[in-house]
């Protein structure tokens, strides 16, 4: 009786059913940016199944006296699907190393991991089919020297721009 029910306001409102964006066993390569260290990194995600994605950063700087470097390793599943867009939930783990000035006013050198705990979505406009824009949000905390914990807030542009084979 429910399901007639949403049948019936779906086509009463003009709402058409839509098929998801279907990535199963597609690779993809693109840029997003670390938001904790403003650092670009080279993305991966590759999609083992239609609800699960393995995602994948690299960023290195190697500035004098400001070097940084992130390595990350996440897993997505697919809980909300949209005929352009694909809303996930996941996690993220990495390794982090940056340089930063202290109280004394010397450089010195930061290593620690990150653990992230996300939600986001990643959208395709018509005819680009295989160029994916994602945001993301989340919480996640930090440790080096000490513990951080910190919101996420990623726009499309940070989050990253991903081209799938």
């Amino acid at each position: 009786m429910l399901k007639v029910l949403a049948l019936v306001f779906a086509v009463l409102t003009g709402v058409s059913v839509a098929e998801a964006k279907d990535l199963t066993n597609r690779l993809g390569v693109g840029v997003k940016s670390h938001s904790t260290l403003d650092l670009p990194e080279l993305a991966v995600v590759y999609n083992p199944s239609s609800e699960i994605q393995v995602t994948g950063g690299l960023g290195i700087d190697t500035q004098k006296d400001q070097s940084k470097f992130a390595a990350m390793a996440g897993v997505r599943r697919i809980v909300f699907k949209e005929q352009n867009m694909n809303f996930y939930m996941g996690g993220t783990i990495g390794l982090l190393n940056w340089e930063e000035l202290n109280d004394a006013g010397t450089r010195e050198k930061q290593s620690g991991f990150e653990l992230d705990a996300v939600f986001g979505g990643e959208f395709f406009f018509t005819g680009l089919e295989s160029l994916g824009f994602t945001f993301e949000g989340g919480v996640g905390v930090i440790s080096a020297d000490n513990v951080r914990f910190r919101t996420i807030a990623d726009s499309p542009f940070r989050a990253g721009i991903i081209f799938y084979f």
